[in-house]
This record gives structure tokens, sequence and C-alpha cells, in this order.
């Protein structure tokens, strides 16, 4: 899988990294040279040195090659003009991070489904320790190979969730509609616009993202860019 990251912040480093060591291939686009000369020296992938929220350097990474754009740099306002800039040149699918909630109805009216707010992930764990848990993990909630997986349902998904046909070792365990959370069993029924959860191991994520994020790249071939790791001016 190819994955692109504006902004070289910890989430991009650390996220990267991890993935490089899974085999991915990996680009961090960041304005700061020196950042990317020390980065460089420890990270085994591609750097582009300039602002991921223009035009001109977002060509430069391939969009039609590139699985994943995850836009996580400091400024709000920057990662939703460059997930926009990404939808609009086919990058395949945009991540999206804001700090301020006030842009969440945004990003959702500009079409930003997959935006996340990170201090409201820590929010909800330490709401939780306060509640009674004992053990606070921010790192992650799952382990080893599961994985979650979400979609909106569809006119063709509006059935009962025993009717979705999902792969092996793939549960739906819950929904939320008109954003108001629900848990799920095999008698439940979906409606349109229900946005849905479900457990997955991670081989069949590919199956999943198929079936529900159908790829939109254009025809034609495109040569891949060479980007070199820590000369780009």
């Amino acid at each position: 899988m190819r994955t692109v990251f504006i902004g070289a912040s910890d989430v991009s480093v650390e996220t990267a990294r991890a993935l490089v060591k899974k085999g991915h291939e990996v680009i961090v686009i960041e304005t700061d040279k020196a950042k990317i000369d020390e980065l460089s020296e420890e990270m085994d992938c591609s750097f582009l040195h300039g602002d991921g929220s223009h035009p001109d350097i977002l060509r430069e990474v391939n969009p039609e090659q590139t699985d994943i754009l995850f836009c996580l740099t400091d400024s709000d306002q920057a990662n939703v003009i460059a997930s926009l800039l990404g939808r609009s040149l086919g990058f395949n699918r945009v991540v999206t991070s804001i700090r301020d909630e006030q842009f969440e109805g945004i990003c959702r009216e500009l079409g930003l489904e997959d935006t996340i707010i990170p201090s409201r992930t820590i929010s909800r764990y330490l709401q939780d320790m306060v509640a009674g848990s004992k053990h606070v993990e921010l790192s992650t909630v799952l382990k080893d190979e599961a994985r979650f997986f979400t979609f909106t349902a569809k006119e063709g998904d509006a059935v009962a969730v025993k009717e979705l046909k999902l792969p092996k070792d793939a549960r739906v365990v819950c929904y939320y509609r008109e954003d108001r959370f629900a848990h799920a069993d095999a008698e439940t029924t979906l409606r349109t616009g229900d946005e849905i959860v479900i457990l997955t191991h991670s081989k069949n994520l590919g199956e999943l993202e198929k079936r529900w994020r159908p790829k939109q790249r254009a025809e034609k071939p495109t040569d891949s860019t060479s980007i070199k790791k820590s000369n780009q001016e």
C-alpha cells in the first residue's frame, strides 16, 4: 500500500514508522527542511520538502497511485484545504485531522468523511477512567490483527445485518443513527445513512474497502514519481 503524510507530526512519524516496518511505501511531505534532514537519518521512507496544501506539491506524489492521503499538520485550516485539494486531484482516500471541533460540521458538509479529532479520542479514554476503568491505553484499542472498518449504509445496505454477507472473521458490532450509538446483532435492521462499525481481521480490509469504498482512479496509466529522501528543495 502507498501512503502519503502531509506534516511530519508525532502522529505522522509514529504511523509512518509502523507502516514502513510492514513493507508499505511511505512519503512524508514537510515544510521544515531541518526536520526532514533529521528524520531521514532514521526513517527508511521518502520525503518531499514543500507545502502539502499546494497543488504542485501534491501532484508530485502521484495522487492516482496513492492509496491514502493523511492530512496531519498542526493547522486545521491547512488540513481541510489539503484534504479538499487531495480529493480533487484523485487521491483514493483522504483522512483529515482537526483539533477544533467547530470544523467538524464544515468537514461533514464538505464531504470529508474520514475526519478524526484526536482530543476527543483522548477525552473518551479519560472519561472511561473516571467512570471506573482501571486501565487506560492511549496507544491502541485493538491488538494483533484486529481492525475496525466503518462505512455509511446506502440504499442497498438497508437490510438485516445477517444479510450483509460479510467475510469470515468480520462482525458488525455497532452503528450510529443520527449520531446516536446503538449495539447491533444479526437481526438488527440497518437504514440508509447509518454509520456501520465492523470489527474484522486485517486480512479482510481489502475486500471491505473494495465493496464500500471503491477506487475512483483514472483509466490511463501514470508513471510513478521518484522522490529523493532528503535533497528536495
